[in-house]
């Protein structure tokens, strides 16, 4: 007999769960299942590379909701399986186990699975991700034994695994194939900040790197050897080199889109009562000109899921969000927000050797984003200028006994 809901929203990640709690928020009575490939209810994501795998939150601490949450709210949650198939014009869709469920409206939050390398040796033993607690619960089981590790990706990613591992005593080379690390989210001044920090930490960063094969014995990784024939021995590899959009059945049943799923305001996408949000979703994007981009961020999903669950229930709302994000490294608490895509500009404020400082991002004299380094005031204050597309005279936005937020104001 096939399941039928009014609404399935398959992905059970910070999106889905947003999306479905939203739903109810806005008085929604009809019938909700969640779709989720793995099997824990909804956890988040972004602390499996910070306090998670550091020990210092266990998992009943990052599930998003308690487990009596859903059910008190009547939401079905079909865990621990894959939808591999969407038939649009029957409204249903096939999950790996040949079962077929129906829905009057589709949400799909699957985010996306992480790049893999390509070269030999990939899928050793000890060569890890980290998009899931299954990844980070690896390679928590092989800490004890390990003593050495590499990290590929400059990026959040690896740069919060390696401070981890070093935390752990453990030595620690991380390989960016750019010439600096963060290369696509920050400026250079950040990139080498952060350089700075992760050297004087005993990480050895090594930029510009390319990995030519993977190295094991019987299956387990020992080393990673790079394209001049040195080999890097060791016994983890930790690969951060971005996500690839779990969107194949949605572009297979002729949804538009390529790198992601394209969506529009209310995060529509081409197929008839299908929404795409998160990690997935191309969208037009106000902080980056109009620009059609995916925001890999929590703030990204829950606000799109918002969006979607007030237009199913009857809503004329459309995504504008500012973009936020944030990472800890050590004892440093990054806080962005705004898209710092073409700017033109750049002003300090404050002087990094304190280890508190911002960076603004200018593009056309307006603000349009700030990288705040334990500077939360900032952060707060900061919000407005990138909202409200402040222009305002560079000495004055570097002068760090201003506040900022009399900076918005007088703007």
């Amino acid at each position: 007999m096939k399941q039928s809901y009014d609404v399935v929203i398959v992905g059970a990640g910070h999106g889905g769960a947003q999306a479905a709690i939203a739903l109810r928020q806005n008085k929604f009575e009809g019938t909700i299942a969640m779709i989720g490939e793995e099997p824990e209810l909804p956890y988040e994501r972004p602390p499996l590379s910070k306090d998670y795998l550091a020990g210092e939150k266990t998992f009943e601490r990052i599930l998003i909701r308690q487990p009596a949450f859903w059910d008190e709210r009547d939401i079905a949650m079909l865990l621990d399986r894959r939808v591999t198939a969407v038939d649009p014009a029957a409204h249903s869709l096939t999950t790996a186990d040949g079962a077929t469920i129906g829905y009057g409206t589709l949400i799909w939050a699957t985010g996306g699975a992480p790049r893999r390398l390509s070269c030999a040796g990939h899928d050793f033993a000890g060569v890890h991700t980290v998009r899931t607690r299954a990844d980070a619960d690896r390679m928590m089981a092989e800490l004890d034994g390990m003593t050495r590790a590499v990290v590929i990706g400059g990026g959040y990613i690896g740069l919060e695994a390696a401070a981890v591992l070093t935390k752990f005593g453990k030595q620690v080379v991380l390989l960016e194939a750019l010439d600096r690390v963060l290369a696509r989210v920050a400026g250079e001044a950040l990139s080498r900040f952060y350089e700075a920090e992760h050297r004087a930490h005993g990480v050895e960063v090594r930029l510009g790197a390319q990995v030519d094969s993977i190295e094991g014995v019987d299956g387990k990784v020992t080393g990673v050897r790079l394209h001049d024939g040195e080999v890097l021995g060791c016994q983890m590899v930790i690969v951060g080199i971005g996500i690839v959009p779990a969107v194949e059945p949605l572009i297979a049943a002729g949804a538009d889109g390529g790198n992601g799923v394209a969506v529009d305001g209310q995060c529509r996408t081409s197929l008839p009562d299908i929404f795409a949000i998160g990690d997935c979703a191309l969208h037009s994007n106000g902080f980056a000109e109009g620009a059609t981009i995916r925001v890999e961020s929590v703030q990204n999903a829950n606000d799109q899921a918002t969006v979607v669950a007030k237009t199913i229930t009857g809503g004329d709302v459309t995504y504008d969000a500012v973009p936020w994000f944030w990472s800890n490294q050590y004892d440093l608490r990054l806080q962005t927000v705004g898209l710092s895509i073409g700017y033109d500009a750049v002003v300090e404020r404050g002087d990094p050797a304190t280890r508190s400082f911002s960076i603004l991002y200018l593009k056309h004299g307006r603000v349009i984003a700030l990288d705040c380094v334990n500077a939360t005031k900032d952060y707060v204050q900061g919000r407005a200028l990138v909202t409200g597309g402040a222009r305002i005279d560079p000495a004055r936005l570097a002068d760090a006994s201003v506040p900022l937020k009399e900076l918005a104001a007088s703007s």
